[in-house]
This record gives structure tokens, C-alpha cells and sequence, in this order.
């Protein structure tokens, strides 16, 4: 995250805003129905927040979730410390933060230790910077949107 810290060490402004969009979107999931209506609203709650980014990160937030509807179509939007994210059962695979909006130089895609991609040699990347993809990156996230929703 930004190095722009308290003068105690703690938490960056943009941190502490995460760590609470977090603690609301875990209340909010406690209150809401289960089943479609819970679907609907998580997908909506993550459209939402995508329409709310910066121009260029917006457009990149609304390709990943067009490539995740596409390759990926089990996998269920939900914000995911107040970011879209797509997950399995409750637990998000891959996600997008946006860069602007953490006030970094670049955006990144993501994938959590849920997802499928460990590799044999024991290394594998677990975070992507974005700035402007081009077509065979985007080619590449829709590989690992794949891999990463594949059951283990």
C-alpha cells in the first residue's frame, strides 16, 4: 500500500479506510439472504463500486469482470476489502484494486491463496501491476482467471 503512514507507524489513511470497508462488508454479508437474492446484491454492491473508479481503472475493473463472467462463469462477484473480487463458496480466488483510488502508481490484479495456481517449483505470482494491458495481457489474466477457478 502507499507509504503514506501516521507519524506513529500505524496504518495508512488509505489502509484504515480498507480495514473498515472490510468490517462493513462482513456485517452486511451477516444480514443478507442466502441464495440469489445474496447473489444479486453482491453483484450489484461490485458493479457499483466499479461504476465509482477513475477513469482507465474502471474500464480495466469492468474487462476483468466481463473475462470473469466469461471464463470463469461459477465464480461470483463480491467486494472484497471494499474492491471487486470473485469468489467460490464465500472465499474470493482472484480480485482487482484499483491504483488510483489506493493513490498508487498502477492497479493490480490478484489472486488469493484460494485459487488454484500453485506451481511444481514451489513459485508463483500471486499479484499483477496494470497500467493500460494490452491484448495478449489481457489473454494472459483470462488464463489465470481459469486456472484460478479450477477445482482442486
Amino acid at each position: 500500500m502507499a507509504d503514506d503512514r501516521s507519524t506513529g507507524g500505524g496504518l495508512s489513511p488509505q489502509e484504515r479506510k480498507a480495514i473498515k470497508e472490510r468490517a462493513a462488508e462482513v456485517k452486511n454479508d451477516a444480514k443478507r439472504a442466502k441464495g440469489a437474492e445474496k447473489a444479486a446484491a453482491e453483484e450489484a454492491e461490485v458493479l457499483a463500486k466499479i461504476s465509482q473508479m477513475p477513469d482507465g481503472d474502471r474500464e480495466m475493473a469492468e474487462r476483468l469482470h466481463e473475462i470473469v463472467a466469461a471464463e470463469a462463469p461459477t465464480l461470483a462477484p463480491k467486494l472484497y476489502y471494499g474492491q471487486p473480487g470473485y469468489a467460490r463458496g464465500g472465499k474470493v480466488l482472484v480480485f482487482f484494486r484499483s491504483g488510483q483510488m489506493d493513490k498508487l502508481r498502477y492497479s493490480t490484479f490478484g489472486v488469493s491463496p484460494n485459487a488454484a495456481l500453485d506451481e511444481p517449483g514451489g513459485l508463483w505470482p500471486t499479484s499483477y501491476a496494470m497500467i493500460g494491458p494490452t491484448a495478449e495481457a489481457w489473454d494472459r489474466i483470462a488464463e489465470i482467471v481459469r486456472r484460478a477457478a479450477e477445482e482442486r
